[in-house]
Parts: C-alpha cells; sequence; structure tokens
C-alpha cells in the first residue's frame, strides 16, 4: 500500500518503495554513496548485504550448494542458474556445451567461441574479432584510434581502465582473492577463476567442429583454429 499511496516516493525518479529504508538505499544510486567498506580491498558497496557477499570471495565461503551435485557457491543467484541445468531449462542453454547464459545476447556472444564467428571488423584494415573489447584495444594498439590508460607509477599504457585498476593492485603488492581448495592468493577475480578450473573436473568449452571439449576458453579458440585449418585441408 506504499507503494501504491507513493509515501516513500524518490524525487529523483518517482519510484515508489514499500519503506524508508528502502528509499535510503534506493537513493544511494543517485548520489553515489557508498558507506559500506571491504576491510580486505577497499571496494565499497551501497548495501551490507552487498558487503557480506563480496566478502565471500576473499574468504572462500560457499554458503549454498546444490541438491543434485553438491557444488557450492558464494551467492543463491548463482545457485539458482546452476540448478536449472539439473532442470534442464534450455532457454539460453549453450546447444554446443550445455553451458547456462542470463541472457539471449550473452549466448550470442559464448556460441561465438565455438562456431569461430567474427563479427566486429576493424574499419582500417582486414582484422576481425570476436567481441567488442577486442576490437576496440585492437584500434588502439594498431591504429592509435582511443584514448590509453597509462599507469602513474611505471607509466605502462593499457587499453581499459579495469586492467589499469587491476595493475595498481600488484604495484601495491595486494593478493585478496584465497582460493577456497589451497593457499593459493590472486590479486583479482579473474585471476582466481581462471586457477579454480585446476581443481574443476567440468569442461564447458567444446569445438563445435569436432566436439572435443575443453576447460578453458583460449584453449578451445586456439584449436578451433586448427582444427578449421586441418578440414579445409582434407577439402583440398
Amino acid at each position: 500500500m506504499n507503494i501504491h499511496t507513493g509515501k516513500y516516493k524518490c524525487s529523483e525518479c518517482g519510484k515508489c518503495f514499500g519503506s524508508s529504508s528502502k528509499l535510503a538505499v534506493h537513493r544511494r544510486s543517485h548520489s553515489g554513496e557508498k558507506p559500506f567498506e571491504c576491510t580486505v580491498c577497499s571496494k565499497q558497496f551501497t548495501t551490507s548485504v552487498y558487503l557480506v557477499v563480496h566478502s565471500r570471495i576473499h574468504t572462500g565461503e560457499k554458503p549454498y550448494k546444490c541438491y543434485a551435485c553438491e557444488e557450492a557457491f558464494s551467492r543463491s543467484a548463482c545457485l539458482q542458474r546452476h540448478v536449472k541445468l539439473h532442470m534442464g531449462d534450455k532457454s539460453y542453454n549453450c546447444p554446443y556445451c550445455g553451458k547456462l547464459l542470463k541472457t539471449n545476447t550473452g549466448l550470442q556472444r559464448h556460441v561465438r567461441i565455438h562456431t569461430g564467428a567474427m563479427p566486429h571488423s576493424c574499419r582500417h584494415c582486414s582484422q576481425h574479432f570476436t567481441q567488442r573489447g577486442h576490437l576496440k584495444a585492437h584500434l588502439l594498439k594498431s591504429h592509435n584510434e582511443g584514448t590509453w590508460f597509462t599507469c602513474n607509477i611505471c607509466q605502462k599504457k593499457f587499453t581499459t581502465n579495469g586492467v589499469l585498476k587491476e595493475h595498481l593492485l600488484r604495484h601495491e603488492g595486494v593478493n585478496p582473492y584465497i582460493c577456497s581448495q589451497c593457499p593459493k592468493r590472486f590479486c583479482t577475480v579473474r585471476e582466481l577463476k581462471s586457477h579454480q578450473l585446476v581443481h574443476s573436473v567440468y569442461k564447458q568449452f567444446c569445438c563445435g567442429l569436432c566436439s572435443k571439449v575443453f576447460k578453458r576458453r583460449n584453449a578451445v579458440v586456439q584449436h578451433f583454429k586448427i582444427c578449421s585449418n586441418k578440414l579445409r585441408f582434407n577439402d583440398v
């Protein structure tokens, strides 16, 4: 009823909420305020719930377990997406490897790993890329088009601000992300996830030509090029 009557209404966008506390949290999306800070990596969040979920990256805690295969997750949303694999939900499932994607756009981008499709082309040369980000990096490196992000310590240049931030952590010697299976620590979430494949037997990437499966994305991309060249040679 509070939502319908507009008792707790945002003065910025007009959205209504059921309580003053929910309205207060929403207002932070306009002000940019993030009062909850991680004590390990200093990343800030708008709510304490987001901070708790984030902290599991550092502790390795995975409280949500799959009832079918006992695989554990740090977030309930990740568990829900995983469970759909057991339920046979094929809404956004990759036809090559069965991986479940959040959106149809994500599925289309993922399928390019198996098919080798490269829809993003450079307007200066004949190069093609699977992702827009790869094209952007190419334009910077090969044609000096765009803006470089420069480290103020060693002057090294990067194509994205995200990669620059990761680089700055290395100068600080920070390795806040701990593997839940072994004592190894990592500077970024990306490196941690890549390492965790060592402990997994699941191979989610499948070649669309010969059905060979791989743990890592770069491995299947490299294999696909070799496999497609073999097929062209045999056709000749």
